[in-house]
């Protein structure tokens, strides 16, 4: 991981939450260049070109678990078939609106998933994990 967060990505087809979390990751610090991605698949292919140089890794990734077509568990599954250099240099926390125990379950199987949140995201809940992790 890095010692400075330089990059946040979000998945999520909800562009509202999208403008809502990106603000407050900004109210923590200006300088994190935030990118969203509506779907897990978007996200997939913006990680898979970052060997060839064209996108900035993320350091921390919010996915939602609740999306049409590829969801956040489908992400998972292929994010477990990316390049191990990729896989280490992002964490993973799911965002989203479930409190479902059995997701909160599902989520615990995954060893590379860091954190469960329930949505909104806040400054607080940005800089706990930013502490915690970098």
């Amino acid at each position: 991981m890095a010692e400075k967060i330089n990059c946040v990505m979000l998945v999520d087809d909800n562009p509202d939450d999208n403008f809502y979390h990106e603000r407050e990751i900004k109210k923590y610090d200006p300088s994190i260049v935030v990118t969203s991605k509506p779907s897990g698949k978007e996200a997939l292919d913006y990680l898979r070109s970052i060997n060839e140089g064209s996108n900035l890794q993320p350091d921390l990734i919010f996915l939602d678990i609740n999306m049409p077509g590829m969801n956040g568990w489908d992400f998972l599954k292929e994010f477990d078939l990316l390049d191990k250099k990729i896989q280490s240099s992002c964490l993973i926390v799911m965002l989203t609106s479930s409190d479902d125990p059995a997701d909160l379950k599902r989520v615990r199987s995954w060893s590379f998933v860091s954190g469960f949140i329930t949505k909104p995201l806040s400054k607080s809940i940005v800089s706990n994990i930013i502490e915690k992790y970098f």
